[in-house]
């Protein structure tokens, strides 16, 4: 017996993503404020990791979405980044 395979929902599988996203970074945001909280050499070397992440982060976000160019529809402007 063949079974069929259900058609895929873009947008249900989207939202599932965005989901999962929201709850990884939730848990490393989580992480990362207690061992600041902890305090110490770590704590700063924390901070400082944090703070130097999050340029190349935007400008690799802006590299994609630029490449997509102005007619990307929304779906595949956020399907790229996810």
């Amino acid at each position: 017996m063949i079974r069929r395979r259900r058609p895929s929902n873009s947008w249900l599988e989207l939202g599932w993503q965005s989901w999962m996203l929201g709850v990884e970074a939730s848990s490393v945001i989580t992480a990362r404020v207690m061992k600041v909280a902890a305090g110490g050499e770590s704590a700063q070397r924390e901070l400082e990791l944090m703070t130097v992440e999050k340029a190349p982060a935007g400008a690799q976000l802006q590299t994609k979405l630029a490449k997509l160019g102005p007619r990307a529809s929304p779906t595949t402007a956020l399907d790229s980044t996810l």
